[in-house]
């Protein structure tokens, strides 16, 4: 890895606060609540349709961009995804640099089960402990980054989420990890446009990068995407599903915007059912 890079800066806090909260609850604790868990809404079948679906992202800042905006209401936001065509929520959990909260998770857990929608927890996991809290707060899914695992890890990590009942979204960014993805068993790969040593964004990423997924595995593409000619480009090289968060939340109309890049424009989905609306009235 680069010196210097943002992950530079952001695996030392996560391991930091990761032994923080080791501290407070030990492993044995987080099993005891595991009973409690909710039960785990299906992240791959919420992906596996003929159109492109929509991974709706709350996240309330970045490090190249700081904050979104002033106050988020987390709430609110998920169920702005859920009544307009969502397909799963993300949520970031990070909080030194994406003020993000496990607590955010678990809010946005309640609203998607309301619409039965899956939630994916992203986070920069780096430990066994992290995925086993990811499934006692709430989460359907997780981020796994090849970027940050080694291939033992990755393979480890993996079996693990699907022994707890979550499908882990792969992340990838070259050629290589993708080949890396795939040897460790990955079936939800993404391709994240942004390179996150640099965090700068490339959607051409993933024109490039889809065709090395064979068929039969979900493909995502993660970042960059801000309208429905991108999703539309998307879908004709294969892309299974979009994840996309700060072109919702800075939108000018956030629920036409999750609309549009869900394919749901005119329609408004009432806790799982969906209503024609007349965009006149």
């Amino acid at each position: 890895m680069t010196s210097g890079t943002f992950l530079d800066r952001i695996l030392p806090q996560t391991r930091k606060d990761l032994e923080d909260r080791k501290q407070r609850v030990p492993f044995s604790g987080l099993e005891a609540w595991l009973e409690k868990a909710p039960k785990v809404q299906d992240f791959k079948v919420a992906l596996t349709n003929s159109e492109v679906k929509l991974i709706s992202e709350i996240k309330k800042a970045s490090p190249s961009k700081g904050q979104f905006v002033e106050k988020l209401d987390v709430a609110a936001l998920a169920r702005l995804y859920a009544k307009n065509g969502a397909a799963a929520i993300s949520v970031l959990t990070d909080t030194p640099f994406f003020q993000g909260s496990l607590e955010d998770m678990s809010v946005a857990r309640t609203v998607a089960s309301m619409w039965k929608l899956p939630v994916l927890r992203k986070d920069f996991i780096v430990d066994p402990y992290q995925i086993l809290e990811s499934r006692v707060w709430g989460a359907d899914a997780i981020l796994l980054i090849v970027a940050v695992l080694g291939e033992k890890e990755l393979v480890e990590y993996i079996n693990l989420a699907r022994q707890l009942g979550m499908e882990p979204l792969v992340e990838t960014h070259t050629e290589e990890e993708i080949h890396v993805a795939l040897g460790s068993g990955a079936d939800v790969i993404g391709i994240n446009n942004r390179d996150l040593s640099t965090f700068k964004t490339d959607l051409k990423t993933t024109m490039v990068l889809a065709n090395e997924i064979p068929k039969g595995k979900i493909i995502v593409s993660e970042s960059g995407i801000s309208t429905a000619q991108h999703v539309s480009k998307l879908k004709d090289i294969g892309v299974n599903a979009v994840l996309v968060g700060e072109a919702l939340i800075t939108a000018v109309d956030s629920s036409e915007k999750v609309r549009e890049l869900s394919g749901q424009s005119g329609r408004l989905r009432i806790q799982g059912l969906d209503e024609s609306q007349d965009k006149e009235g």
